[in-house]
């Protein structure tokens, strides 16, 4: 018997079969995809590690500039190296999420609006032909004004001298607080100073146009975005700071670790 294809059923089992066979395709193309989307994010990872380090090479790939970078393990609380987890397993971001090694910050000292913060993330090193470290590399992140950013501050072998500084992830107005990726305004953080002689945390991010251009201390902000700007001086200062790697920075200049 010829099958009436007007049919509701017909209808219905055609496009049953359709979706089935659409959702089959789709689900095969994720999992196959799967591997060379997760390269991609390691690579996009490193390019920005590397970006803040100012050790992004033309002609290099970003696998052979990358493989002058040392991975270590920290314990924030601590600022000591640590072997608690492998570094080549570790995932720094899905750490921020795990219950089991973050910890509550108090609402008087989580001035970058974390809420929790992790005991162990990674830190990126470049040693000298002496081995000896010149280039650190902190992870940093905090609230701005849409969105949590999350980069990194590279500073020099005096563990007080900025590199440089990026980020990587973010969510902020285009034009406003999205300026955070023009290149014109990242150069400013090159060569600012963490501390003062006396270990004073001084670094900040001022109101757009009010920066004094002589200090060591001082980055402008961003017009019109003030409280993208705020963000961003509180996240770095949180992460330079006693609830950050204030004491892993303390301990290298100390000569250890």
């Amino acid at each position: 018997m010829a099958k009436n294809k007007d049919s509701i059923s017909y209808i219905f089992t055609v496009a049953f079969l359709v979706c089935l066979v659409c959702a089959v395709i789709v689900s095969t193309a994720a999992v196959s995809l799967r591997p060379l989307q997760q390269k991609n994010k390691e690579v996009d990872l490193k390019s920005n590690i590397l970006a803040a380090a100012g050790l992004l090479e033309d002609g290099k790939s970003v696998e052979e500039s990358f493989s002058q970078i040392e991975t270590r393990l920290v314990d924030i609380d601590t600022g000591m190296f640590s072997d608690a987890f492998d570094v080549d397993t570790f995932d720094p971001v899905k750490a921020v999420g795990d219950a089991s090694i973050t910890e509550t910050l108090d609402k008087s000292v989580d001035i970058a609006g974390l809420k929790r913060r992790e005991k162990y993330t990674e830190v990126y090193l470049v040693r000298d032909a002496a081995g000896e470290i010149e280039t650190l590399i902190l992870p940093i992140r905090g609230y701005g004004l849409w969105s949590t950013l999350w980069g990194f501050v590279a500073l020099e072998s005096d563990f007080n001298t900025v590199v440089g500084l990026g980020f990587y992830s973010h969510a902020e107005t285009p034009g406003l607080g999205g300026e955070v990726d023009n290149p014109s305004w990242k150069a400013q953080w090159s060569g600012k100073k963490i501390t003062g002689d006396d270990g004073e945390l001084l670094i900040e991010v001022t109101k757009g146009g009010k920066a004094d251009p002589d200090s060591d201390y001082q980055v402008d902000g961003l017009s019109g975005a003030t409280l993208t700007t705020n963000g961003v001086s509180n996240l770095v200062r949180f992460w330079l700071g006693e609830n950050g790697f204030e004491p892993l920075i303390n301990n290298l200049k100390a000569g250890g670790a």
